[in-house]
Parts: C-alpha cells; sequence; structure tokens
C-alpha cells in the first residue's frame, strides 16, 4: 500500500514539474514523531535543556562524585551516600560539598596523625615536592617517591606519581605512622 501511495505521488509530481515534485513526494508520507532529544526540560532559573542534554548533565555529575569519593576515601575522607539516588541538583550540591571536604583534608596541618610540616620536609627533600616526580630509573615516583609495593601496603592502587597530591600526603601519613622516618633513610632526618 505504501509503495502504491509514493508511485502515485512521483507520478503526480512528474506531471506538475520539477519544483513541485519534492514537496508532493514529501506530503504523501506519514509523519514520523520527533526524536526525544527534541523534548526540552525546564529548570528553574535556567535555559530548556533537552532531555539528552540533562541526562548528560547528571552522567557528569555521577562521574564527579564518584571520583571525588575515591579521592574523599584516599585521603580518608568519609562520603555521603550514593549518586544513583539523587536528582541533578542535589548532585551538584553533593559535588559541591565533597569537593569542599576534600580540600580541607588536603589543607589540614595534621594528615592522618602526622604534621603537615614533617611530611613537607620529607617530600621536599625526596622530590622538590613535585608530585609528578620519577627517579631516573622509574622506580620511586611521586611526592614522596614510592616505590609500587610500599604504595600498595598502604593502600595506593596505581602509578602513585599520577595519584592525586593529597592521596600522596595521606597515603605518605600512613606509612610514616606505621613505620616512621625509615622509609626515607635520607629524608626522614
Amino acid at each position: 500500500m505504501r509503495v502504491r501511495k509514493n508511485f502515485i505521488a512521483v507520478v503526480g509530481a512528474l506531471s506538475l514539474g520539477g519544483a513541485t515534485m519534492a514537496a508532493v513526494a514529501m506530503a504523501a508520507e506519514p509523519a514520523e514523531p520527533a526524536p526525544p532529544e527534541s523534548r526540552l526540560v525546564e529548570r528553574p532559573g535556567q535555559r530548556f535543556l533537552s532531555v539528552i542534554e540533562a541526562q548528560a548533565e547528571h552522567d557528569a555529575l555521577s562521574a564527579a562524585h564518584r571520583r571525588l569519593a575515591e579521592q574523599a576515601a584516599a585521603v580518608g575522607v568519609e562520603t555521603q551516600s550514593s549518586p544513583e539516588d539523587a536528582s541533578t541538583d542535589q548532585l551538584r550540591k553533593r559535588v559541591e560539598a565533597l569537593r569542599e571536604r576534600v580540600r580541607n583534608a588536603a589543607n589540614a596541618s595534621v594528615v592522618a596523625g602526622v604534621p603537615r610540616e614533617t611530611l613537607e620536609a620529607i617530600a621536599s627533600c625526596e622530590s622538590g615536592g613535585d608530585p609528578t616526580a620519577v627517579s631516573s630509573d622509574g622506580t620511586y615516583r611521586g611526592k614522596y617517591q614510592f616505590d609500587r609495593g610500599t604504595w600498595s601496603s598502604v593502600g595506593g592502587s596505581g602509578d602513585p606519581a599520577a595519584a592525586p597530591e593529597a592521596e600522596q600526603d595521606y597515603r605518605a601519613a600512613v606509612l610514616y605512622q606505621r613505620a616512621g622516618s625509615s622509609p626515607w633513610p635520607i629524608c626522614g632526618q
């Protein structure tokens, strides 16, 4: 049936002339519903967002919350509930609150019971305080020049030099709590 309608539309268009041909052929096609991305969602005080844009924003905030939760755990800060049960506005508030808590932990004068100035003295001697420093042979990595085994023993994962500075501070404090300055025989004096 559809083929016949299209055929009739094309034949009719041929008899009407070139410019009208496309319009008549398109008129014979039934209109399809608009794709979901054209539906708009209004947020108070902001522009209209498409459903897809709104979902993308929520997904990005969820990912940011997960990353911050990992950083928070690495510096000994407890996180609140998971992002899956929150609206976009709630997530935005949770992400900002978590950012602030991680910043405060990173700026504390004591890290996991170790004075920050002790850690800074070790870091200054080991790497010049550079969290991305890597020894010439690649064995020792990060601000405190962890080898991968020691990094793993204090709960770190991956490359110490790629970890956030606050996590490196926390892991060094954990190590210092366990073994004192002996892991840094020259710089821990």
